[in-house]
Parts: C-alpha cells; structure tokens; sequence
C-alpha cells in the first residue's frame, strides 16, 4: 500500500510543477475619495477569477494584487476595477 501511495505521489509532482508561480501588481487607483471606495475597490478585484489577494492603500492611492497568471493578468484587474468606477493603471 506504501508503494501505491509513493508511486501516486512521484506521478503527480510533475503536475505540480506546471503551475504557474502567483504574480503580483501594483495598481494606481484613481477617484478614490473615502473610507469606502478602498471596500469597493478590493471587492471588485477579488471577484476576478484567479485573484488571491488584493491589498488596498488609501492613503498611497494604490491597490497590490496577488493573482494566478494562468487565469487571468493586470489589464484584467485594471478594467475590473475602471467598471467599479475608479480607473487605474499598472505601474511599472
């Protein structure tokens, strides 16, 4: 039974390894003006698919997401974000 479980395991690390490492953006967010609009902002990111985490700063005015690459990308979180109206931009 060992082997079984050993063997199944060695088969699956490959899969493993094909997962694309979580990548993270930084996002200048525009029209952000009270204590809400940051709720309103992080809600729109997470509801991407593929979004881990997303961490908003009122104050600096940027949004950091941590996503899957292989679901979705940074224009995407943009846009996600632009249709909850606050326009941002990837930094570079």
């Amino acid at each position: 039974m060992r082997h079984l479980i050993a063997a199944a395991l060695v088969m699956l690390m490959p899969l493993a390894s094909l997962a694309a490492p979580p990548q993270t953006a930084v996002l200048d967010v525009q029209n952000m003006t009270c204590g809400l609009c940051p709720v309103t902002v992080k809600k729109s990111l997470e509801k991407v698919a593929g979004v881990s985490q997303a961490q908003i700063d009122f104050a600096k005015k940027t949004a950091t997401v941590t996503f899957d690459a292989d679901k979705t990308n940074a224009t995407a979180l943009a846009k996600a974000t632009t249709d909850a109206g606050f326009p941002s931009t990837v930094r570079k």
